[in-house]
C-alpha cells in the first residue's frame, strides 16, 4: 500500500451539522477529495461547511433490488475511489448515520480493502440514537434487548424486547399493521428527518394513514 492513498467512510450522523464528530470534521479539513453517493447528497449538504473547496465525487449507487446491478454500481465506485488512490490521494466517503448501520459505505470499504488499498470507517451517531433523544427516551434499560432491522425486512417481529425499524418510509403502513398485530403499537413513536429541517415526531403511529418519508426510524419501547 506505499504510495497509495487511504478511504475512510465518515458517518456524518442523522442531519443535525452540530453532531458531526471532531474525527469527521477534522478529515474533511485534511483530505484531498470528498466522496458520496450521488443519490444522498444530504450527507454531503451536512458535511460540506467543513470541506470547503474541496474536490468532490459523487458515486452513482441507485437503491434497488435487483442484486446484479446493485454489485455493478459498488464495483464501479470502487472503481473511481480506487484510482484516485492510487494517485495517493485521501478520500472521504461520506455516509449518513453510522458506516456500520445499513450503509452503502460498507460495500465500497469491503471491496477496496479486498484490493490491498487502506480503508477505515470512521463511527458517526446513529439515527436511532438521536431518535431517542429526540423522543426524551432511552433505547433500552437494564437487561432490555435492542433489535435493529430494516422496516421492510418482511419478517415476524421479535416478540420482546425494543425495536429499531429503520427506513421506514414507504414501508410505514406495513410496519404498523404488523405492530398492531403484534400489539405493540401504541408502544411505538416514529421520527422522521431527525435533526433536520421538517423534523417530525408522531407519538401516536395509528393516525398514520400514509407513507412517510426515506428518513424515518420507528422505535418501539418495551413495556411502555
Amino acid at each position: 500500500m506505499n504510495g497509495k492513498g487511504k478511504l475512510y467512510g465518515v458517518g456524518v450522523g442523522p442531519g443535525d451539522p452540530e453532531l458531526l464528530t471532531l474525527k469527521a470534521a477534522r478529515l474533511l479539513r485534511e483530505c484531498d477529495v470528498v466522496a458520496a453517493p450521488d443519490g444522498e447528497r444530504t450527507a454531503y449538504q451536512i458535511a460540506q461547511r467543513f470541506a470547503q473547496g474541496k474536490p468532490t465525487l459523487f458515486c452513482s449507487l441507485p437503491m434497488t433490488r435487483d442484486r446484479a446491478a446493485m454489485a455493478a454500481s459498488h464495483e464501479a465506485a470502487a472503481d473511481a475511489l480506487c484510482a484516485l488512490l492510487d494517485e495517493g490521494k485521501t478520500v472521504v466517503f461520506l455516509t449518513l448515520g453510522d458506516p456500520s448501520v445499513y450503509s452503502t459505505y460498507w460495500y465500497i470499504h469491503r471491496l477496496a480493502a479486498a484490493r490491498g488499498y487502506a480503508a477505515e470507517m470512521v463511527p458517526g451517531v446513529p439515527s436511532f440514537c438521536a431518535a431517542a433523544a429526540a423522543l426524551g427516551r432511552a433505547l433500552c434499560e437494564g437487561s432490555e434487548a435492542l433489535h435493529i432491522l430494516p422496516a421492510s425486512h418482511g419478517q415476524a417481529l421479535p416478540e420482546g424486547g425494543n425495536l429499531v425499524l429503520m427506513k421506514a418510509g414507504k414501508s410505514i403502513l406495513d410496519s404498523c399493521r404488523e405492530l398492531e398485530r403484534a400489539g405493540r403499537l401504541q408502544d411505538a413513536a416514529l421520527v422522521e428527518r431527525c435533526g433536520m429541517e421538517g423534523e417530525r415526531i408522531v407519538t401516536d403511529l395509528s393516525a398514520l394513514h400514509e407513507a412517510t418519508g426515506y428518513f424515518s426510524v420507528i422505535l418501539v419501547k418495551e413495556g411502555t
